[in-house]
């Protein structure tokens, strides 16, 4: 069986392992697009949009990555060396 062209706002909280609530505020900050359907007003996102977003956070996090380096912390002094 063919997987499903779209997925509601639980299926991609699963997948992204986060709240059905997240996603409905990543969906109304625009940040992940949806369409609203039926007369209920129920909310999908398509799955390769799911993956654009995906691939979209990937490449978000590696220049946060470049622009923001880990440092590591210098070690504490020892306050008995001499």
């Amino acid at each position: 069986m063919a997987a499903p062209r779209f997925l509601t706002l639980a299926d991609v909280a699963e997948v992204l392992n986060t709240s059905s609530a997240q996603v409905y505020a990543l969906v109304r900050r625009g940040e992940l697009l949806a369409i609203k359907i039926g007369g209920r007003g129920q909310w999908r996102v398509e799955a390769s949009v799911l993956e654009d977003y995906i691939q979209r956070m990937y490449a978000e996090t590696a220049a946060f990555v470049d622009q923001h380096p880990f440092v590591e912390a210098e070690p504490a002094a020892d306050p008995g060396a001499t």
